[in-house]
């Protein structure tokens, strides 16, 4: 027996949505405030998954500037109809203010997309589209229902026809499911799916942590009445405990294969050192099946396991990524990503060929801002990453190294700073808005290599004038800071080379020639 192993894409990549063209698949997931916004992946196997580009790639398409953290991009949904692939998604102005949903087209899915088609009178987030066989196209969404809520986050879905030509709803708009279960609540992510003359309506429910989960109804019209699926939740993880090693299972979209079989992909977390997420909510595959007309997901173990079997699909592997990136594009790699759209004055890859050039700017990274960093996800348990910096510090807040972050209020800068007139290294915790600094060292050179290596829940930090010469900064510097169940949110950890005059105006810079990362786990 062929397995695979779980999660398929490692690390924050939450709320995956997947479509099939013939032998291909397709799959993109959230981002929030982080920019280029929702990337899109390729596979052929449903397990190996190669990044092909991001669906949003430039302000045109999404300006992120003053977006609060976990605000941004939520859910977005992919298909494919008749030659054109659509991305909708929500875009979350605040968390608890406005939400407006579009959509993007494309002919290639690794771009370029459209810019934005935004829905006028469309509440609510978590939109889906459907298109039916006799050529309507239907929009899906979350709203609380008109009569009023009767519990905490009470939401209902519903449905209107889209007119693709026009770029607007039409129509009436019509509610068509309160849930699967008395007083569930946060009924979201809506997917119409038809099979056998049935809709198939396919949602999440109970928020997205620990009782986080799928539920199903059906109908014979596509507008209702819909009938609740007995056997719901028909899929969650919540009775299995907050020790299960796989957690807050949620969020699902179907696809059938060439081959007629039915996969899932979903959401959930990894959590370890207790109930800590760092990696935040990542993508899981799992099978599903057919029984009496209702979908059977995870059959005989009901539940996601770290190892399961593999689909009856070629394998299709892609060439390994490096671990190291030497800077000698003149684009950045698909990996990195930027908090909030950037400013081109930010960052260079030309100004020193071979160097990750970072400005210093006033823009800090404890604010609700753009600022010179250059992130990636933290994707392993266990990792390494290393750099060599090229950076002196002209003035009591010019800063430049490291960056571990959750958000403006929960992170860790491993930073080349002055300490009154003496350079220093030093390692600053910044836990709920107040800011420790953990351990310094004077350090006289201008160019200094840094690394960090994370062994489950304890960091530790390094630094040296030569690579393979470290010392010893700070060992075993707890973690659980950079989870999102101390700091709040919906994100994963971000790692990266930042740089910052914190408030004041500079024409310093920071010269990184390289990145190293290296996950064991």
């Amino acid at each position: 027996m062929n397995t695979f192993k779980n999660p398929i894409i490692s690390g924050f990549y939450p709320d995956p949505s997947i479509c099939r063209v013939e032998e291909d698949y397709y799959l993109v997931t959230s981002t929030f405030e982080y920019f280029p916004g929702v990337p899109i992946f390729h596979s052929r196997d449903l397990v190996n998954w190669k990044q092909i580009g991001h669906v949003l790639d430039r302000p045109s398409q999404l300006e992120l500037s003053g977006t609060e953290p976990s605000a941004g991009i939520w859910a977005p949904t992919i298909r494919y109809h008749e030659g054109t692939f659509y991305m909708i998604t929500t875009f979350v102005v605040a968390r608890r203010g406005k939400r407006r949903n579009f959509y993007v087209t494309a002919k290639d899915p690794a771009g370029p997309w459209s810019d934005p088609v935004w829905l006028e009178g469309a509440p609510g987030i978590d939109p889906s589209l459907f298109f039916d066989d006799d050529g309507k196209v239907y929009y899906t969404g979350n709203r609380v229902p008109p009569t009023g809520q009767t519990h905490h986050k009470h939401e209902e879905i519903w449905l209107q026809e889209l007119d693709l030509d026009a770029g607007k709803l039409v129509g009436d708009r019509l509610s068509i499911w309160d849930g699967a279960l008395k007083n569930a609540h946060a009924q979201e992510a809506p997917h119409l799916y038809k099979k056998n003359g049935y809709y198939y309506l396919i949602i999440a429910e109970g928020g997205t942590g620990y009782t986080h989960a799928v539920t199903v109804a059906r109908s014979k019209s596509v507008t209702g009445p819909y009938e609740s699926s007995k056997r719901n939740p028909i899929l969650t993880h919540r009775h299995l405990g907050k020790q299960s090693k796989i957690v807050n299972v949620g969020h699902a979209d179907i696809i059938e294969t060439q081959n007629g079989d039915w996969w899932l992909v979903c959401l959930a977390s990894r959590p370890y050192g207790g109930h800590y997420r760092n990696l935040g909510r990542e993508t899981f595959l799992a099978p599903m099946t057919w029984e009496d007309d209702w979908p059977v997901m995870c059959p005989d173990t009901g539940k996601i396991e770290f190892e399961m079997e593999s689909p009856d699909l070629p394998e299709h592997k892609w060439p390994s990524l490096p671990t190291f990136d030497s800077f000698e594009s003149k684009e950045l790699d698909l990996r990195w990503n930027f908090l909030r759209t950037p400013d081109e004055a930010s960052y260079s890859l030309t100004d020193r060929p071979g160097f990750l050039r970072l400005n210093l700017r006033p823009e800090s990274t404890v604010e609700y801002n753009t600022p010179s960093f250059v992130g990636r996800r933290q994707q392993h348990l266990d990792f390494t990453a290393t750099t060599v910096l090229e950076f002196s510090p002209a003035k009591q807040n010019e800063t430049a190294g490291l960056l571990l972050i959750q958000n403006h209020d929960y992170q860790f800068r491993f930073e080349v700073a002055l300490n009154e007139r003496e350079q220093v290294i030093q390692l600053v915790r910044r836990e709920g808005g107040n800011e420790k600094v953990v351990a310094s060292s004077p350090f006289k050179g201008n160019v200094i290599y840094l690394k960090v290596e994370a062994d489950g829940q304890d960091y530790y930090f390094y630094y040296g004038e030569k690579p393979d010469q470290w010392s010893v900064l700070v060992e075993k510097e707890d973690g659980r800071i950079l989870s999102t169940d101390k700091a709040g949110g919906f994100t994963g950890v971000y790692l990266g080379p930042f740089a910052t005059s914190a408030g004041t105006t500079s024409d310093n810079y920071a010269d990184f020639d390289w990145f190293h990362y290296q996950g064991t786990e």
